[in-house]
């Protein structure tokens, strides 16, 4: 099965507005006008209607948001709808980062959540799994897994999951400069495929993307895609250096 490869870059709480598009006028010199991969931008809030604009004649770059709210409207300070995200062009959501579980306390419940609102609407989610340190200690890896992805995927749209994409980021790998070995990664992925085939059916496992993130760099993405079942990157603070996400692009197809 053939699945083109996504490269997504997580700016975190990085670059606002003028900063932003100094990245993507210096980073739309190194990649070229073509690419044998999909490439993803998710900026901050303040920033996505300045790299909405510099993308407006880009067939080649995506603009996604790091995050949502699942009700339409209300009285939820400080927190973006899905249809205020529409209005700007945004592309994707990333969803359930390790950050927001973490730090904020989402569950899977609530990604649960956040996900069927983006189905509902159009718009394709990226969807975070992973465990933490801890539980590979524990061997609990494939537990771990399987309570987010049946949670987490719990009532989707089953047509629309080609439209979705998976990102595992082991959480002991993401800053700390450790990255998971490309055996550990393919073993991680080959699992997840296997129980989206249990929820959705193998048609749909055997299509649907799942990228890797955890420390991605340049020298170690050519061998992180190399296995079968790594289908993309969720690329943290190497894609804040335009020279680096653009060879991480470029070595995802080596």
């Amino acid at each position: 099965m053939s699945r083109k490869p996504i490269i997504a870059a997580n700016w975190k709480m990085h670059k606002g507005p003028a900063e932003a598009v100094e990245f993507i006028e210096e980073f739309d010199n190194l990649i070229g006008g073509s690419s044998l991969v999909d490439i993803v931008l998710a900026p901050t809030f303040v920033s996505l209607p300045a790299v909405r604009d510099a993308l407006v004649n880009s067939e080649l770059i995506q603009v996604a948001s790091q995050n949502c709210h699942f009700e339409e409207k209300g009285a939820f300070t400080g927190e973006i709808s899905i249809g205020m995200l529409q209005e700007i062009g945004v592309d994707y959501v990333i969803i359930g980062h390790s950050e927001r579980r973490a730090i904020f306390g989402e569950d899977d419940r609530l990604i649960n959540a956040k996900a069927k609102s983006l189905h509902a609407a159009g718009v394709k989610p990226i969807i975070c799994i992973g465990e933490t340190l801890e539980e590979r200690d524990a061997n609990q890896v494939e537990n771990v897994l399987r309570r987010q992805l049946k949670e987490g995927l719990m009532e989707l749209d089953g047509e629309k999951m080609f439209e979705t994409v998976i990102a595992y980021e082991p959480v002991w790998a993401i800053g700390t400069g450790r990255t998971a070995t490309p055996g550990q990664a393919q073993e991680a992925h080959a699992f997840t495929r296997k129980v989206i085939g249990e929820i959705f059916g193998e048609d749909i496992s055997a299509k649907i993307r799942i990228q890797y993130g955890g420390s991605v760099k340049p020298a170690n993405t050519a061998e992180l895609m190399s296995q079968p079942d790594v289908d993309g990157a969720l690329v943290g603070g190497a894609s804040l250096d335009p020279g680096s996400f653009s060879e991480i692009c470029k070595n995802s197809t080596v």
